[in-house]
């Protein structure tokens, strides 16, 4: 492993914007930096995360006043002074519109003249700034959005992808009877953790927590601290994405749901043909020839997540 004395000789001080459930002040939902918190600790690195409001966030690391950031999009400007990792996650925005709601939009620009709430606060980036023809109207949380939604205020809102993830799960009759999800994001920026160029180790941080990533998907910390049962990743480097579930024992039934953990990097593909799904160090080409013991009975309450419940409060 390279060295990394310097880092670990101290408590790295790293800053952020809050983006629920993403990054957030501790006590709060933060999964990415959740993520980066356990693949820097297996490093034998530690860090906290001063939140500041977006306007803020690049003068703060281009003055070398922090060390780097836990969960960062790329960025020109900022480039120059940090050094990125791999993505390690995703906010994929997803078009989201009341129950017969056409939500088959494929690019911002075919929404022109439609209202769309967004979250206030966050960079959406250029792809969002520089549209023209939507009205953008703001909103304080994902939950104001589906209100605004629901009440008829907007016309659509844009959600991430894993925020969908726990809204179906937790509230699954009310999200099918009243809203419509869009298939293909509308946006897709990587997250990476970043640390200033002039940090010793600075490299050798970044390769180290490649590597650890890679580790975590193996051993299920994702869905762990995802909070998911099932993800889609290529988790044995043959380019294509396998089914990987939270455990060995899943049930008897293939998974209606999955989350994509990444679109970007990796020329990665679905195979073409069938679902491929990973138990046991084991890749198997379809449900069918998934072995029974995996497939022992689920005895599990459907129902809301009891991890995810109480993260989001959506009314209905």
């Amino acid at each position: 492993m390279p060295s990394m004395a310097s880092a670990q000789d101290r408590r790295l001080q790293f800053v952020s914007t809050a983006w629920s459930p993403f990054t957030n002040a501790p006590g709060q939902p933060r999964f990415a930096l959740d993520l980066v918190e356990e693949a820097l600790e297996r490093m034998g690195i530690m860090f906290e995360t001063v939140i500041v409001d977006e306007a803020k966030l690049t003068p703060s690391l281009l003055s070398g006043e922090f060390d780097g950031s836990a969960a960062l999009w790329r960025d020109t400007e900022r480039e120059r002074a940090l050094v990125y990792s791999q993505p390690y996650l995703e906010n994929r925005l997803i078009l989201v519109g009341r129950q017969g709601s056409d939500v088959s939009a494929t690019k911002l620009a075919d929404l022109g003249g439609k209202r769309i709430a967004l979250v206030a606060g966050y960079a959406y980036g250029e792809a969002v700034e520089t549209t023209d023809g939507p009205i953008f109207v703001g909103s304080n949380s994902e939950e104001e959005s589906v209100a605004k939604l629901l009440s008829g205020e907007v016309d659509y809102t844009l959600m991430d992808d894993l925020v969908i993830q726990y809204l179906i799960t937790n509230h699954g009759e009310e999200a099918r009877t009243r809203l419509a999800f869009g298939s293909k994001p509308l946006l897709i920026r990587s997250l990476h953790l970043a640390v200033r160029r002039s940090l010793p180790d600075a490299e050798s941080i970044i390769s180290q927590f490649n590597v650890e990533l890679r580790g975590m998907i193996f051993d299920r910390s994702y869905h762990r601290l995802l909070q998911l049962d099932w993800i889609r990743a290529d988790i044995d480097g043959d380019g294509l994405r396998e089914y990987v579930p939270h455990d060995d024992q899943t049930g008897p039934h293939a998974p209606e749901r999955s989350y994509l953990l990444l679109t970007t990097g990796s020329p990665t593909l679905e195979s073409p043909t069938t679902r491929r799904f990973y138990f046991g160090g084991n890749v198997y080409e379809g449900w069918s020839t998934v072995p029974e013991r995996y497939k022992a009975p689920d005895f599990s309450t459907p129902g809301p997540s009891r991890y995810t419940v109480k993260t989001f409060t959506f009314r209905w």
